[in-house]
């Protein structure tokens, strides 16, 4: 899979919430909830969407915050599969 040009991701940001960044060639967004059991449930959500689109996160998790980074890796950078993922998790939220 290609990397995205620069032009290109910034078009591809604008089809996103605005609380995604783009750092060292990741997507990343921050997130936090009421608790740890909500935090979770949300990561499990996450996990399902991504294992049905093959494109695993990378992601930390504290109590009730959650942080994800999504990159290509295979491709060494941003891609349409970080850019559809994104796209998924907001429509989780």
């Amino acid at each position: 899979m290609k990397t995205l040009t620069e032009e290109k991701i910034l078009d591809e940001l604008k089809t996103l919430d605005s609380q995604w960044t783009v750092h060292n060639q990741s997507l990343i967004r921050k997130f936090e909830f009421q608790d740890f059991v909500q935090a979770f449930a949300f990561m499990s959500s996450v996990a399902l969407h991504a294992e049905k689109a093959e494109h695993h996160p990378n992601w930390e998790n504290t109590y009730n915050k959650v942080k994800i980074a999504l990159t290509t890796h295979d491709a060494g950078g941003l891609t349409e599969k970080d850019f559809k993922l994104a796209r998924s998790i907001d429509d989780l939220i």
